[in-house]
């Protein structure tokens, strides 16, 4: 056998070494694959292939295995729930200020059936894990230094995938320097995701932005998805309506803890933070609308001008965001069309609607503009207001979220965003130091497209 060592590779494949494998026995170096096995192992520093494969498949697959080995049999009357101690040797302190220990086993838990199946389509790295689980997608990450604990962990459901013959060879346009892994992960996405069209979009490090759109704004026209196609961006809107309040802050007009009316039931804090009582329990973070139209009428009152004029004035034109606006009928040029999956698993347009929810979820706009949005909106406000817009306002909703003033916030790793969704078409704004932007024309959960990208 061979005693020669070789360099381990930054980003070791267990298909490269099986491949190296077959080549080296086929080339009559060695009389059996386990011998062949057992050289290359010994070469790389290990005693053996099993060890070698272990090292290579790495962190993250060990403890999504172990994850599942503990969950799949939760719905058993024998199972014995996991303590805060025993979930804190396998996740990182970061995932459970996310997700706390009290609610973790209720979450795995009430998909034991499921994680009985067995993993699928593994890709296994070292730190690093995307495989598939009985109609589940499951992403995960360890930390660097051992004892490698989870530091993401997403199951989420795989899309029904498409039939439509139209989408199996989506076109690709690009804006900017479209960074490599931004490009590869918007290839895995449209194929994963079962899409139309999808754009992703960011920033360098010089604050440069960029975009890659794959796939078609219109399927039955053939009309090609570019970056610069318009799309409505639902509940993102409440980010410029947000921002439009807190200028009016910072001018000194509105004050974020007085009251919205005169029966002075609700302050202009809660309702950016969406605790106010207009869409849940005061006090408690609830997602909702109603909120949001009732600052969009405070921003028309205070500055004497139709919201849509107002916020573009304060919002839109200093960011520079050219295709954005505010329709009262759906745009017919320059804007992509939106799609649903039928049962027989082909796609068709829907018709294309504006709200009428214009504060909380109005805005057309393009990948690029949210971008330059994602960049810019903190130059609008002086330097307190933006800390205060990114500090939790609220204690957790029952999904772990955190809210801010208008942004979506995840403390534990410095993210803030805002998701935006309806009758064909998703969206979302996530910053981590830089913005990163996707759109799609069917409606999806684009979360994981997210994960991929900021993290």
């Amino acid at each position: 056998m061979s005693a020669q060592s070789r360099q381990f590779p930054d980003r070791p494949s267990l298909r490269h070494l099986k491949v190296e494998a077959k080549r080296r026995l086929a080339a009559g170096e060695f009389d059996t694959l386990h011998d062949t096995q057992l050289a290359i192992a010994r070469e790389h520093g290990f005693p053996s292939w099993t060890a070698l494969k272990e090292h290579v498949e790495g962190h993250a697959l060990a403890q999504v295995r172990w994850m599942l080995s503990r969950f799949a049999t939760a719905d058993s009357p024998e199972w014995t729930v996991p303590d805060a101690g025993e979930l804190r040797r396998h996740f990182a302190d970061d995932y459970l200020d996310l997700l706390p220990p009290d609610r973790l086993p209720g979450l795995f838990g009430a998909l034991a059936p499921q994680l009985r199946a067995g993993l699928t389509e593994v890709r296994a790295e070292p730190l690093r894990l995307r495989a598939k689980i009985a109609g589940l997608r499951v992403e995960a990450a360890t930390e660097a230094e051992p004892p490698h604990r989870l530091r993401t962990l997403r199951l989420y459901p795989l899309e029904t995938k498409a039939a439509d013959p139209r989408v199996a060879a989506p076109p690709r346009r690009t804006s900017g320097a479209v960074p490599e892994e931004a490009a590869v992960v918007a290839a895995e996405s449209f194929a994963e995701l079962g899409l139309v069209g999808l754009t992703v979009a960011g920033a360098t490090a010089d604050g440069s932005a960029w975009a890659i759109s794959r796939g078609w704004a219109n399927l039955d026209r053939a009309e090609v998805l570019l970056p610069e196609h318009r799309f409505p961006a639902f509940a993102v809107t409440k980010l410029v309506t947000a921002t439009a309040v807190l200028r009016l802050v910072a001018d000194g007009r509105v004050r974020l803890d007085e009251p919205v009316d005169s029966h002075g039931a609700v302050t202009v804090r809660e309702l950016l933070a969406h605790t106010g009582g207009v869409d849940g329990k005061r006090g408690t973070f609830a997602y909702g609308h109603s909120g949001y139209e009732v600052l969009g009428r405070l921003i028309a009152d205070v500055t004497a001008l139709p919201y849509p004029q107002a916020v573009t004035r304060m919002v839109l034109d200093p960011l520079g965001m050219a295709g954005s606006s505010f329709p009262t009928s759906p745009p017919t040029t320059g804007a992509a069309t939106g799609h649903r999956l039928t049962e027989a698993g082909s796609f068709e347009p829907v018709p294309a609607e504006v709200s009428t929810l214009t504060a909380a979820a109005g805005l057309w706009t393009t990948a690029l503009d949210l971008v330059r949005f994602g960049l810019g909106w903190s130059s609008l406000l002086p330097a307190p207001l933006v800390h205060e817009a990114l500090s939790p306002q609220a204690e957790r909703d029952e999904f772990g979220g955190r809210a801010g003033l208008g942004w979506m916030l995840v403390p534990a790793r410095d993210v803030a965003g805002h998701p935006g969704a309806g009758a064909g078409f998703s969206a979302s704004v996530i910053v981590r130091g830089q913005p990163w932007v996707v759109v799609t024309n069917r409606q999806v959960l684009v979360e994981a497209v997210n994960e991929r990208l900021a993290f």
